[in-house]
């Protein structure tokens, strides 16, 4: 006597059931693909000033080590520019803290439309930034910064219905192989408070 049982259900089938080797191999590369772009994307998040388009003080140390590598390697000049605004403390008083920060983003645009593709713009903290010159020796790096700081007074500031001009005092420091990141930015920010007015240190 045949004795009929229920057939057990058998599990949903996955979606590579239905996928040919080739149709597999894509999606997997569309999903390598897809995370791969998704951690640029938090990597370049986590790279960025919080406040400016310029990369933060972490993200431009990293990029001063880079350079000072290739100096050290192949003998690539590269110098280093340190920017602080001139009385910064009087724009935040007058004006208030939000004209402060367009001042920053000002800063910040300026000194993006001034340089190349590979130099590198950071912002170190507060109202300090600093651009790294690749293929710059001191000369060109001073004559660059003579440029920027022209270029960064250059205009007014307008932030609502005010409009205040903003300059920056710049030292310059050209990198060696056997300095570091730290090295680097102090004797450049040395140089630029030994050239800053009196009344702005």
């Amino acid at each position: 006597m045949t004795v009929f049982r229920p057939r057990a259900e058998s599990a949903a089938p996955s979606n590579s059931a239905f996928e040919s080797p080739e149709q597999e191999i894509e999606r997997l590369r569309a999903q390598v693909q897809d995370l791969t772009a998704r951690l640029a994307d938090a990597e370049a998040l986590a790279d960025r000033d919080t406040l400016t388009p310029v990369l933060n003080r972490r993200a431009f140390m990293r990029e001063v080590q880079r350079a000072i590598a290739m100096a050290r390697r192949h003998n690539v000049p590269a110098s280093v520019i340190y920017f602080d605004l001139d009385d910064f403390k009087a724009v935040n008083d007058r004006h208030g803290h939000a004209a402060g920060d367009a001042a920053l983003v000002a800063m910040a645009a300026r000194l993006l439309g001034g340089v190349r593709e590979s130099d590198v713009i950071g912002r170190l903290g507060g109202d300090e930034f600093a651009v790294l010159l690749m293929h710059a020796d001191q000369e060109a790096a001073r004559l660059k910064a003579e440029a920027l700081s022209a270029l960064v007074a250059g205009q007014p500031v307008r932030f609502a219905s005010v409009a205040f001009s903003i300059a920056a005092t710049y030292g310059v420091r050209e990198i060696q192989g056997a300095d570091s990141p730290e090295q680097a930015l102090a004797e450049a920010d040395a140089v630029m408070y030994l050239r800053k007015p009196p009344k702005g240190r």
